[in-house]
């Protein structure tokens, strides 16, 4: 793993594009509603910084989750389209035993991403969040030459598309909105769009969910991760 980076961009798709969820992957315990507690990782401090990103590809709802109920988010790197994230920096370390959580593993061992970083894609089991995909590289501005590698995990293949409830997609809304990037109404309409979600959620039911604190002034520019290495 020597030519691995300490550091790596977690693109977050799903639930935890919400920085509370996310802290508790981070530092552990039970979220709101959530019918297990989590380890959390080795390191749990917070991400170094936190943006939003534009993936290639497109999110997708699918499979029933026991948490929420519903659909759960998907990322298909394959698809057409552009799939909203945002980018947690991170250290190898902390990816990984979020990944672990993810895979229902224990956290505590780095993985291995010689793989990924090669070829975009690795399995680590056939299981709903144990496909690695680097979807490239975003630069920190910190010197880096290249950029650090953006990485998420998805399933090993599309699957059939399931309905979100409205708990999942207001965490996921929200999520989105905080990253400043986008304004609330095109944020309901990108979830309103997605696989899964379209034909039975509308827009105007998704903007509904939430209403979110008054914008201080325009969103910023989503940032777009460099192509990564071919996918296999």
């Amino acid at each position: 793993m020597s030519d691995v980076p300490s550091r790596v961009w977690y693109a977050a798709y799903g639930s935890n594009t919400h920085a509370e969820r996310l802290g508790y992957y981070l530092a552990g315990g039970r979220p709101p509603g959530a019918a297990r507690a989590f380890p959390g990782c080795r390191d749990p401090r917070a991400p170094e910084a936190s943006v939003a990103l534009l993936l290639p590809g497109r999110v997708y709802f699918a499979t029933e989750s026991p948490v929420w109920g519903g659909g759960r988010a998907f990322y298909d790197p394959a698809a057409d389209g552009t799939a909203w994230a945002v980018a947690h920096l991170l250290t190898v370390g902390q990816f990984s035993d979020i990944a672990a959580q993810e895979m229902y593993r224990p956290p505590g061992k780095d993985l291995d991403l010689t793989e990924v970083l090669a070829s975009g894609r690795c399995s680590l089991g056939p299981g709903r969040y144990e496909t690695l995909v680097c979807a490239g590289f975003l630069d920190h501005g910190d010197g880096e030459r290249d950029g650090l590698p953006v990485l998420t995990f998805t399933a090993p293949r599309p699957l059939p598309p399931r309905p979100p409830s409205a708990a999942y997609l207001r965490y996921l809304a929200a999520g989105l909105h905080d990253a400043g990037a986008w304004r609330p109404a095109e944020v309901a309409a990108y979830l309103a769009g997605c696989p899964g979600a379209a034909g039975h959620w509308t827009a105007e039911a998704v903007a509904a969910l939430s209403v979110p604190t008054a914008p201080t002034g325009p969103p910023g520019p989503a940032s777009r991760c460099r192509p990564g290495p071919r996918r296999s």
